[in-house]
């Protein structure tokens, strides 16, 4: 285990100016704790064999679905494939985290979503069933849970963050890289119990394989940024706030101009790779509200729902009605249908003939 401090364990809020954590939040206590613990029991030798009897077999499409399947352009999935094709084969887990104001979850985001046709149960917190998550979540245990996920689905998951829930999804990449653990365990989601164990079974090779190094399909961050980090005492994020490492295939960070919360009054620095991550970075309307980016609901709308899914070009002519939140709506919903589609087609050409 790294020696460096993991923010993630602690209340924010608690820190001290010099960054000190004078006391730790119960849960948070609970949740090292149990980190700790299931660290030294795979130290202490848990048995190579003492995996789930179900580790690493996902569901395949039925056969009528699997040529469809294949021959799909993942760029230019529409709302017939995702009705008719992606709709019955597995579909990618989705976190969506919420900023560190509780009363503004991520829940509107989630019913844009479904709304456009994912699974509602591929976006629910499968301990609680909500749809939208704490950003004082540990990133340790958020990593464990994503492994366990893709060892049972054999597709890798999604993280979309709001404020400090873009934070907390750029820390759990920084995770999985080995920047703050050297081994993470597996955490079960439905219980939040941690497994003694720091590796899966591959879906895909059948083979055993650690938690670190585990990539997420794709990322994204909305409206995060430096100044939260210092006032919250998160202080082992600001040099990583803005690189991505190679635990994500496709990351797009959202900000707004001038955006005093976040905190770029001065100017916004772009996201960077560290490696092979292709990273995008979209400047959102100025009118747009640091507050009010979750609500996407209004753009479910008749019309701006067609617009979305006809995935018009860079300078296309809006759609009539409040389009507000449009730009990064549609640009999310775009690479979770293209993510889905290739996660579900890699699935496919592992599945047995």
């Amino acid at each position: 285990m790294s020696s460096e401090p993991a923010d993630s364990f602690h209340d924010p809020r608690r820190a001290t100016p010099d960054g000190r954590f004078p006391r730790a939040r119960p849960r948070g206590k609970l949740a090292r704790a149990l980190v700790l613990a299931g660290c030294s029991l795979i130290a202490a030798g848990a048995p190579a064999e003492d995996f789930p009897r179900d580790a690493g077999r996902v569901p395949v499409p039925a056969p009528g679905i699997s040529q469809r399947l294949a021959d799909l352009d993942c760029a230019q999935v529409d709302a017939a494939d995702v009705r008719d094709v992606l709709r019955n084969v597995p579909a990618p887990r989705i976190v969506l985290l919420q900023g560190s104001v509780a009363l503004v979850t991520m829940e509107p985001f989630a019913r844009f979503l479904i709304g456009m046709g994912y699974p509602a149960d591929r976006l629910r917190d499968p301990r609680n069933a909500t749809l939208s998550r704490s950003s004082f979540t540990d990133s340790a245990a958020l990593a464990g849970e994503l492994a366990y996920d893709y060892e049972h689905t054999g597709v890798e998951p999604m993280l979309i963050g709001h404020s400090q829930g873009g934070m907390l999804a750029i820390r759990v990449l920084h995770e999985l890289a080995g920047a703050f653990h050297d081994a993470l365990p597996v955490v079960d989601p439905a219980t939040g119990a941690v497994l003694a164990r720091t590796t899966i079974v591959d879906p895909l090779t059948h083979r055993p394989r650690p938690v670190v190094g585990l990539r997420v399909a794709y990322a994204a961050a909305l409206a995060t940024g430096w100044l939260p980090r210092v006032l919250l005492g998160q202080w082992s994020m600001l040099p990583r706030l803005r690189k991505i490492p190679d635990t994500v295939t496709e990351f797009t960070g959202f900000d707004i101009p001038n955006d005093p919360i976040a905190g770029n009054l001065a100017g916004i620095s772009p996201y960077e790779a560290l490696g092979s991550a292709r990273v995008k970075n979209v400047l959102l309307p100025a009118a747009y509200s640091h507050l009010g980016l979750p609500r996407a609901e209004a753009l479910l709308a008749p019309g701006i729902r067609e617009w979305i899914d006809t995935q018009p070009r860079a300078g296309a002519a809006l759609p009539e009605g409040d389009t507000t939140n449009l730009v990064h709506a549609a640009d999310i919903w775009r690479s979770v249908k293209l993510h889905w589609c290739a996660q579900a087609q890699r699935l496919l050409l592992h599945s047995p003939s």
